[in-house]
Parts: C-alpha cells; structure tokens; sequence
C-alpha cells in the first residue's frame, strides 16, 4: 500500500496560491479615473515627469547628437485626434 505523504496536496497548494496572486494582481494597480473637472490639476506644470523644461530640451540634443535619433521622449496620444 502507499502512503498518504504522496498525495498531491502540495501541488495543489502551490497552483492555488499562484491562482490567487494572478487574479490579485489587477487590484494591486495603481490606476484610478481621473474626472473631466479634476484633469486641470494634472495638466500644471508641477505635476510634469520632467520638472525642467530648459535641462530635457538640452538632453534630447545630446540624445539626439550622439544616437542619431530624435523624438520619443513625449508622451503618446490618446487616440482621439486631440493631441
């Protein structure tokens, strides 16, 4: 007869905690909806990635001087023929 130590019980621990960590993870994102009225506040330039526009202006011509390549440094659009 077997014994009971080879069930697969780990296995099952193990696919079950994987299961729960990969349908975890979209709720651990950091995304929220930002509301039309609210949206002012993100567009000031305190709130830009980049908070010298003189010193990123230098960059991408040093980028651009060494690699031979421009552009890619801005943001991407929407989509809606906005930008």
């Amino acid at each position: 007869m077997k014994s009971a130590h080879y069930s697969s019980r780990p296995h099952l621990r193990a696919g079950l905690s994987v299961l729960l960590f990969t349908t975890s993870l979209p709720g651990l994102t950091a995304c929220a909806v930002v509301q039309p009225w609210e949206r002012g506040h993100l567009a000031q330039p305190q709130m830009a990635l980049d908070g010298d526009a003189l010193l990123s202006a230098m960059d991408e011509h040093v980028y651009g001087s060494k690699e031979a390549a421009s552009g890619g440094g801005g943001a991407a659009g929407g989509g809606c023929g906005c930008n």
